[in-house]
């Protein structure tokens, strides 16, 4: 169980709030709720008061009865201050929806409603979930203000393309849907429950502590194709959804991101430097230039095991024969290759996309063998997470300093988030040499 501090503003996806406090209550957690004026015209403090069993508040002028307890604690005997209070109870404070007034309220540093001022007073993780209108959010300020945001350490849950408030209209702005921005909190809490303790956050506030300014991030993502004849080929599921979401979070913790996509057709994140290949032995060459300059790769594709021993020729025809035989030849081992050329200094982080029970144990294997830093390992036979899927859920194996190997599970999430538990993993391991 956990304490969710939820700050809502303007807009008319605040009613999607009042879903994600029936979800988290739920699911056991305790929930209190601070407003901006401008959101009680579309949601009023009774119905979020009424599913959190505790009183809401809109300024930091009025009294709070409960003192800035949570439903679960005791009042305290004193009248603290509520936006210092708040915060200081919570273990996490989601801002859902964030409107365009918000975001550049949070990115300015201003404290001018009891909203921004529990985000500025928050020693607690902040998770801001933007919703607005498709053209407001791609405006060049805002996504300026979420850069900033990201940089300062706050998690961003991205909102969803599809249908707008306004008429007719369409694109991104959809506030993300309730059990999404639950699962984010839950794998935020979840990962700083399994992280072992250090002095300071992961990623500073500020955006120094542990960052990826000057680092250069090798990622590659998509899956392989073996040339069959002029046509056809075998390949696999990857959508390359994994990879994009690392070189996009690595791109924004300020990272050089070089990305090698084998058969992507998902674009790019902005500021990311894109290398494009089809078959195993293009990745294993451009892999093979790339790596040296690189001081941590995320080696998320899914390359062939296996290819055709000769590629015919043209189109073979069905009509010419009865059955097509296929003789297959292992292609090289591009992971294992790279690990043994690696230099002092360099993160190398696997995956490895298994199916069933024997899944992590099978992954165990693989780390040992293949001479990385870690493994990150999902099960492919659910088909709500991996191939193609927005979300994932994984293990991330490791061995720090040549120690027992460590395994960190993240429970399922959007990629986006999957993609922070990664590349914080990664950054321990770079602090822990």
């Amino acid at each position: 169980m956990s304490r969710i501090l939820l700050g809502v503003s303007g807009g008319i996806a605040a009613y999607k709030a009042l879903e994600l406090v029936r979800l988290a209550t739920a699911a056991g957690h305790v929930v209190r709720v601070v407003q901006t004026r401008a959101s009680r015209r579309f949601v009023g403090e009774a119905s979020f008061a009424a599913l959190t069993g505790a009183p809401v508040l809109v300024s930091e002028f009025e009294p709070d009865p409960a003192r800035g307890a949570f439903p679960d604690q005791r009042p305290p005997e004193h009248e603290p201050l509520s936006h210092l209070e708040l915060v200081a109870n919570a273990d996490v404070y989601l801002i859902a929806p964030a409107s365009a007034n918000t975001l550049a309220k949070l990115a300015s540093g201003l404290a001018d409603n009891l909203l921004s001022s529990c985000a500025l007073a928050a020693s607690c993780p902040l998770i801001v979930a933007p919703a607005m209108n498709a053209r407001m959010y791609g405006h060049p300020a805002t996504r300026a203000n979420v850069d900033t945001l990201r940089a300062r350490g706050v998690t961003i849950v991205e909102p969803e393309s599809g249908r707008l408030a306004s008429r007719g209209e369409e694109g991104v702005g959809r506030l993300a849907e309730p059990a999404r921005l639950l699962a984010a909190c839950e794998a935020l809490l979840a990962r700083r429950a399994a992280a072992p303790a250090t002095p300071a956050p992961e990623v500073g506030r500020d955006g120094a502590t542990h960052s990826l300014r000057g680092v250069k991030v090798l990622v590659t993502a998509g899956g392989t194709r073996e040339a069959i004849d002029s046509v056809r080929f075998i390949g696999n599921s990857s959508s390359g959804r994994m990879g994009l979401a690392l070189a996009q979070a690595a791109q924004a913790r300020g990272a050089q991101v070089t990305l090698i996509a084998a058969n992507v057709a998902l674009p790019a994140p902005g500021g990311v430097l894109v290398r494009e290949v089809v078959s195993a032995a293009e990745m294993q060459a451009i892999c093979a230039e790339e790596f040296p300059g690189c001081d941590i790769l995320l080696m998320a594709a899914a390359v062939a095991d296996f290819r055709p021993v000769a590629a015919q020729d043209g189109k073979i025809k069905k009509s010419e024969r009865e059955r097509l035989e296929l003789m297959l030849e292992p292609t090289a081992d591009v992971l294992s290759g790279l690990a043994a050329r690696r230099r002092p200094g360099q993160t190398l982080i696997g995956f490895a996309a298994e199916h069933g029970e024997q899944a992590v144990e099978r992954a165990r294997e693989k780390l040992t063998a293949k001479g990385v830093d870690a493994v990150v390992v999902n099960d492919i036979s659910r088909e709500d997470i991996g191939f193609d899927a927005d979300a994932n859920e994984v293990t991330i194996l490791s061995a720090p300093g040549g120690s027992e190997i460590e395994a960190l599970h993240v429970p399922r999430a959007p990629k986006a988030e999957v993609a922070d538990a990664i590349l914080d993993a990664a950054q321990r391991l770079r602090a822990n040499g």
